[in-house]
């Protein structure tokens, strides 16, 4: 088996490289990166990268038609991964998330691929703070992000067919230690202000519900993607992934680092705006189609991991979000040294991409 994991040199991607070579320890791995954050790396014991049969430095819109001969599996990591990142790039995030995505996969399609596995996200539920949602619930997707998941699913089902299966796994919001840390997701921010600091900075009132998973546990769903059948929900499925115990209240997670990391001082902005991407969500579905690859990871863990490796990086940095573990402050940092130009391509970059092969 021959699998593509594409933008495998962000948060995510180590740990889908690193699960992936375990569980399939035959199979060609292959990554094609633009290696924005190729550097970022944070406690890493080995090049992630190193456990790939391949790595490819290119630009997933113009990822070249033979990049694709040969491979059975797509996993389509690479995307402009927040809302930051979103509202500064808007016109590029549609760009690289939507239209590269939908081009890639009729390219994976053409070449024979027989499967689809596209990173997509519960953000884009946007404001529900009634009932849990559903994969059938209306959608309201309130940033460029979110958006950009709604398009590229909707486009992304007319491909499937008998022979082409895509499966859009709906991420809840990540989590969690990785070989390339972020700090700019939820609860990995908390912890970080814990360990640096002993406060927890909340920018909200609290009261938005999150739900969450950890990373690990998102390479087991990408894991469960591989291997479905067109019987476990169709051709073309569009699936929550994560788990139901996991829908958190932003206050509660804070008050859970603050549990497992004593003397931490919680500071909630009462006087904050609403946010109102505020969105509890249902993963029924998921749980009965994928019994065996549910998640595995406590909250606890979670926060103990990442409090573990923070120290172990002798990590103080009480200005963490101005820091190059923000991912926007990587691509800022990277135009404001002229590396990339404004259209977020490397200043250096030839047409053809480069290879690494092991």
């Amino acid at each position: 088996m021959k699998i593509l994991i594409t933008g495998n040199m962000g948060y995510v991607g180590p740990g889908v490289v690193n699960h992936l070579r375990r569980v399939f320890p035959e199979a060609t791995l292959i990554g094609y990166d633009m290696a924005y954050f190729a550097a970022c790396l944070t406690n890493a014991p080995v090049l992630p990268e190193s456990k790939l049969n391949q790595q490819i430095f290119g630009d997933v819109r113009q990822l070249p038609a033979q990049v694709l001969q040969g491979v059975d599996v797509v996993i389509h990591l690479a995307a402009i991964s927040n809302d930051p990142m979103g509202t500064r790039f808007e016109e590029i995030t549609l760009d690289v998330n939507y239209k590269s995505s939908i081009r890639i996969a009729q390219m994976a399609k053409d070449a024979g691929a027989r499967a689809f596995i596209f990173a997509s996200s519960c953000s884009m539920y946007g404001a529900a703070e009634d009932s849990a949602k559903t994969e059938t619930s209306t959608l309201n997707p309130l940033t460029a992000y979110a958006r950009s998941k709604v398009f590229t699913e909707k486009d992304l089902q007319p491909l499937a067919d008998d022979n082409f299966t895509v499966t859009c796994l709906r991420f809840a919001t990540a989590c969690g230690m990785s070989n390339r840390l972020r700090l700019d997701l939820v609860l990995n921010d908390f912890v970080a202000g814990a360990v640096a600091t002993g406060k927890i900075n909340i920018l909200s009132d609290g009261s938005p519900w999150r739900p969450l998973i950890h990373v690990k546990d998102m390479a087991r769903a990408i894991e469960w993607a591989i291997i479905r059948e067109a019987n476990q929900g169709g051709n073309f499925l569009a699936i929550n992934a994560g788990t139901n115990s996991w829908n958190y209240q932003v206050k509660d997670l804070a008050a859970a680092v603050a549990e497992v990391i004593p003397g931490t001082e919680v500071i909630i902005n009462k006087d904050a705006p609403p946010d109102k991407r505020s969105y509890k969500v249902s993963f029924d579905m998921f749980a009965s189609f994928a019994p065996a690859h549910q998640p595995l990871q406590t909250l606890h863990q979670a926060i103990s991991e990442l409090r573990d490796a923070l120290i172990a990086m002798n990590f103080k940095d009480g200005d963490f979000r101005n820091s190059l573990l923000m991912r926007l402050k990587v691509l800022t940092s990277l135009q404001e040294t002229n590396l990339i130009n404004d259209q977020l391509e490397w200043s250096y970059q030839t047409t053809a991409p480069s290879f690494i092969t092991a």
